[in-house]
């Protein structure tokens, strides 16, 4: 028995719409991506949605639509994928991390203010895990110094804050979705920005595409400093199926976080992360936190060797060898670093079968007594 962590859904509906594409006279910036676009931004209730290569793809865009540049800061989570910090270097600009919440791994927002400086432009708070992150507290403080947010949504499709779809953008300028095969919906690799500001839009537009403007139905031309972001028709028409199944993935994630919530709550030797009242956790990650990092090391090395293969994440992002080298030093968040030093992420997909879960937790039950 081989189980990960996470895993990709892919049904013959989905065969069968790539199958369609690639038989088209469309590859790529054709209308398969609008539609995807039109399709998600309805789904998560934003006014528009840009289709890109990757959710870091979304990330440098989102930071370059809005002026980021040399000798800025932004301001994120150390627990994350690195990505949501590199966006800043891409820009020549300085990421400044901002301590967790020890029980939740979200970016403490009673945190933030005290970073807040004069090259402070933008904010990327991370819903880690698909957990919402306090998106009112962090947005007052936005206004307050006239900075501009940047949600961090690439574990958090089909979450909800409030009475707010995570990707509507009522709190922030922009939200960014990754569609890695282990996220919610997959287009293998591929990305989305949403967002309510018509300028935005169109300048992302142009950004995806080499900066490039059509002036008429012969005539483009580069207006400004772009990429080749682009997203192919098939892998939009992949995403625009699994948008589909969107409801049921996540029906069946919570399903599977509500099973290890009651099987494991009750050890002593655990602590889970809860889900907080007035938020809706579409659990991309299910996190379970150990007494310390010896106890989390053996655990993990126990379950490889039953054939359940889990993940850490994240080490913070300061942690990395090149953050190292660019000056960044061990004890600058202790509170990610405690909350790092803890974590397992175990399986949670929706292909994961009910005896396959069981027996993930009869295993880590079983090492508990044990250890």
């Amino acid at each position: 028995m081989n189980i990960g962590y996470g895993k990709q859904t892919i049904g013959k509906d989905d065969l069968n719409e790539v199958e369609r594409v690639l038989g088209s006279g469309f590859l790529t910036c054709g209308p398969e991506v609008k539609n995807f676009e039109d399709k998600f931004s309805k789904e998560v209730g934003s006014k528009y949605a840009v289709a890109v290569s990757s959710g870091t793809a979304a990330l440098h865009l989102a930071c370059i639509a809005l002026g980021l540049r040399e000798g800025d800061e932004l301001i994120t989570s150390p627990m994350t994928f690195a990505a949501s910090a590199n966006c800043a270097l891409y820009c020549g600009a300085k990421p400044v991390f901002i301590d967790v919440d020890e029980k939740t791994g979200l970016i403490d927002e009673n945190k933030i203010e005290e970073k807040i400086s004069e090259k402070t432009k933008i904010i990327i708070p991370v819903h880690y895990g698909g957990m919402p992150c306090n998106l009112e507290k962090i947005k007052s403080l936005a206004d307050k110094y006239n900075l501009r947010i940047v949600e961090d949504a690439c574990h958090a499709l089909g979450a909800e804050y409030k009475k707010s779809k995570i990707g509507d953008c009522f709190y922030s300028d922009m939200a960014v979705f990754s569609f890695h095969p282990v996220k919610h919906i997959t287009t293998g690799e591929g990305g989305m920005i949403t967002t309510n500001s018509k300028e935005l839009y169109e300048k992302l537009l142009r950004l995806r595409s080499h900066g490039i403007e059509k002036k008429e139905d012969w005539k483009q031309e580069m207006v400004e400093l772009g990429y080749n972001y682009r997203i192919t028709d098939f892998q939009c028409a992949l995403g625009s199926n699994q948008l589909n199944n969107l409801k049921n993935f996540i029906s069946k994630r919570r399903e599977i976080a509500k099973k290890y919530d009651e099987e494991l709550g009750i050890e002593s030797k655990l602590e889970l992360i809860k889900e907080k009242e007035n938020l809706f956790n579409p659990y991309h990650l299910y996190v379970i936190k150990l007494q310390n990092s010896e106890l989390r090391k053996r655990l993990y090395d126990f379950l490889k060797e039953k054939g359940i293969f889990c993940q850490v994440h994240y080490i913070p992002v300061y942690l990395h060898p090149y953050y190292q080298s660019l000056g960044y030093k061990k004890g600058l968040c202790s509170s990610a670093e405690n909350f790092y030093e803890k974590i397992l992420s175990i399986p949670v997909y929706p292909l994961l079968k009910e005896e396959e879960q069981t027996f993930v937790i009869e295993k880590i039950k079983e090492f508990l007594k044990n250890n």
